[in-house]
């Protein structure tokens, strides 16, 4: 009890302490490079993509239960699952592409019993099926998308991208789990892969934040209806980036713009694609 008193002070800390901020990279596409990863965890010791816990806490609680078993992917310099930790959910697997973020989450989960980390690619997860009942990830699919140009008709490298992804997350759910996601694509772009034939959930969501609206997804498997349609223009939200952007962590906004890319980014698309 004493080491679980400690620990929970430590986490404490780490959420009163504000998250670095981050020089974005010169171009969004760095953001689909293993090695971009792994050289900016080297210093990055904390980093919050779309808000800290405290502003989804609520909606976490209402969703996960202490004794279910969490997978959450794309972890990197996150405190998500310490937060969540601290909240009394216990068994919390977390994952990483970079080999760094890994070793630093093992570092900061010395600790924390029933805190694993590991390294996995969420495209292929080494996991076995229905292996959690919560999947959770907050920004890692937004990055999925840094490179679509067209967000009504992804490019068929991104759409493989986040469909594999969302394959996994099915794979290794639960026939019951539910996979949560914390983004900022909207619910009209999301829907049609949320619900695509395979994928056996259906999706729902909330908002939350302040002047500017981040989504919080959830798709609990089982529960999807072979009849059901939807109208993509009923689900239309308006784009709030524009005069809103004063209100989003930078690179949140750089994600979620083209602000920063260059006019020849052809050499730079061809390398993070090899």
């Amino acid at each position: 009890m004493a080491a679980d008193t400690a620990s929970s002070g430590d986490i404490q800390a780490q959420q009163r302490s504000p998250p670095e901020r981050q020089d974005p990279p010169p171009n969004k596409l760095h953001y689909l490079r293993p090695s971009y990863w792994d050289e900016r965890f080297q210093g990055e010791q904390h980093y919050e993509w779309f808000k800290n816990y405290s502003h989804f806490r609520h909606l976490v609680l209402k969703h996960i239960k202490p004794t279910d078993r969490v997978l959450e992917v794309g972890a990197g310099s996150s405190r998500l699952s310490e937060d969540m930790y601290r909240d009394g959910i216990r068994h919390i697997t977390c994952t990483d592409l970079s080999t760094v973020a890994v070793e630093r989450m093992r570092e900061r989960f010395v600790d924390l019993p029933g805190m694993v980390a590991a390294e996995a690619d969420m495209l292929n997860l080494p996991f076995d099926d229905e292996s959690f009942d919560v999947v959770i990830e907050k920004g890692a699919m937004d990055v999925l998308f840094v490179d679509c140009d067209d967000q009504w008709s992804p490019e068929p490298e991104v759409a493989k991208r986040v469909r594999g992804m969302l394959a996994e997350a099915h794979r290794v759910l639960n026939p019951t789990g539910v996979f949560i996601t914390i983004a900022f694509g909207q619910p009209h772009f999301r829907r049609p892969f949320f619900e695509a034939e395979g994928l056996t959930w259906s999706m729902k969501y909330e908002t939350f934040g302040d002047n500017f609206h981040y989504f919080f997804y959830t798709l609990y498997k089982g529960t999807k209806d072979a009849g059901e349609s939807f109208s993509l223009e009923s689900m239309a939200v308006p784009l709030s980036l524009g005069m809103e952007h004063e209100n989003m962590d930078s690179e949140d906004y750089l994600l979620q713009s083209g602000l920063s890319d260059d006019d020849d980014d052809d050499d730079e698309e061809r390398a993070c694609q090899s």
